[in-house]
């Protein structure tokens, strides 16, 4: 069962540490998150790694050289074209990030999800914590299927043979911008829980949605600033957990907890210690 408030760490935690690292994840643990919160793409071998973006982003990326990359080169950097032991070649926690100052930086590069969770896990036995769950966002979209990553059919194939195998699915929610994802996953394997998110930019009515959808997820996640009573009656009706992204000032943390949401999603994890 998710925690009754799921505080959630988004990439980790980003504002404090190197975006979807090991790291990241270890101190969102020291931090008290319920729920880590990660991305995930796939690799020329057919790996799983964790990555925001299925190529190396510009803001956070150094080459194998030591040289940076630059935002209009960063789409050549595929993922998708690469081996695993090429992305090792790659740093991601060198680069000063533009957005999050205070984000600690060291050398990193984008783990195996099996790794991960396998760190997680003894992690939480040598702490003597309770092991969170896993909010695991595939990064897919119709428009580069087969370019950026695998059809979704293939991507979600590929994501539940190491959840299956390091036993994790209890702990696993599956969330996507991506419906086909989350359809599969409904069909395929129906005990994972499932997260729907939802941009701020998205101008359909959340029944619309759910019809899109097809079915009502574990969670609804949208842009935290849709959030109202209404949403939250609505999600409460349906039986359905709202739990917006992301978050990073405390007086609407503590305003949309108020309003009644299920959990929240935000880069500075350390922020929910505040909480009243």
């Amino acid at each position: 069962m998710i925690a009754e408030f799921d505080i959630q760490g988004h990439r980790g935690c980003r504002g404090l540490m190197p975006e979807n690292t090991i790291p990241a994840m270890l101190h969102a643990i020291d931090l008290g998150v319920t729920t880590l919160e990660m991305d995930v793409v796939i690799t020329k071998d057919k790996k799983v790694i964790l990555s925001h973006e299925p190529f190396f982003n510009h803001e956070i990326s150094t080459q194998p050289n030591g040289t940076i990359i630059l935002e209009k080169e960063e789409r050549k950097f595929n993922i998708y074209n690469m081996t695993y032991d090429s992305v090792q070649q790659y740093n991601v926690g060198l680069a000063a990030h533009p957005r999050f100052t205070t984000q600690q930086k060291m050398s990193c590069t984008k783990p195996l999800l099996s790794d991960v969770i396998i760190a997680v896990k003894n992690y939480c036995k040598q702490k003597n914590k309770a092991i969170p769950y896993f909010n695991i966002e595939t990064k897919c979209l119709p428009i580069s299927d087969n370019l950026y990553h695998p059809a979704p059919a293939i991507f979600v194939d590929l994501l539940m043979d190491v959840i299956i195998a390091n036993q994790l699915e209890s702990k696993t929610i599956i969330q996507s911008f991506d419906f086909r994802t989350l359809q599969i996953m409904h069909n395929k394997h129906v005990n994972i829980k499932t997260a729907m998110l939802i941009e701020d930019t998205d101008k359909r009515t959340i029944t619309q949605q759910l019809e899109a959808l097809g079915f009502v997820p574990t969670i609804y996640s949208p842009h935290y600033s849709l959030v109202n009573t209404e949403l939250v009656s609505f999600c409460k009706a349906k039986n359905m957990q709202l739990i917006p992204w992301t978050v990073n000032d405390i007086e609407k943390i503590q305003t949309l907890k108020s309003l009644g949401v299920n959990g929240l999603i935000s880069d500075y994890p350390n922020l929910y210690q505040q909480l009243k």
